[in-house]
């Protein structure tokens, strides 16, 4: 369900060039604004899949790369392993996953796609350009916003190993 936007407030004499603590002026605000809509509009498209949005992105990264340890999926998709692990046992519960201690290394717990998680990537090929025609946003945007979106999660986690 998409919340009705408030009517916004005229700029007061703090506008945000002027105030660096004015809320229209975040970064932060405008992000997690726009992840919560994506994932709100993705919502009815991945419904009939049974999956949800996490779910629907370590799938593709399963479909993409094949067997993945649970660290290269949870790094795939910018996770701890411990948040990754109850979504791929979620996976697992669907039927679409098994899990399975790796081979070559006894730690390491393999995720595989079972016929069924292979036959729903059929199902899932038409979701890319649903998205691009709801959103009636050309591939063009679509690749300008991902590429901004790539830049800031960059510098994120470029400042963050540098603090560390």
């Amino acid at each position: 369900m998409t919340r009705a936007a408030a009517p916004v407030p005229a700029p007061g004499p703090d506008a945000p060039a002027t105030d660096p603590l004015a809320v229209e002026a975040q970064v932060c605000l405008a992000m997690s604004a726009a992840a919560r809509a994506l994932v709100g509009f993705y919502r009815p498209l991945l419904e009939p899949l049974g999956l949800t949005h996490p779910q629907y992105l370590a799938m593709l990264a399963l479909w993409q790369h094949g067997d993945l340890t649970l660290k290269a999926l949870a790094g795939l998709l910018h996770l701890e392993p411990a948040t990754t692990s109850p979504l791929v046992r979620r996976l697992e519960a669907l039927g679409l996953v098994e899990r399975a201690r790796d081979g070559a290394d006894e730690r390491a717990l393999a995720i595989r796609l079972t016929d069924a998680g292979r036959a729903l990537r059929e199902r899932a090929v038409g979701i890319p350009a649903a998205m691009v025609e709801g959103l009636r946003l050309d591939l063009g945007q679509v690749a300008q916003v991902r590429k901004a979106a790539q830049l800031l999660l960059a510098a994120c986690e470029d400042a963050e190993a540098r603090r560390a």
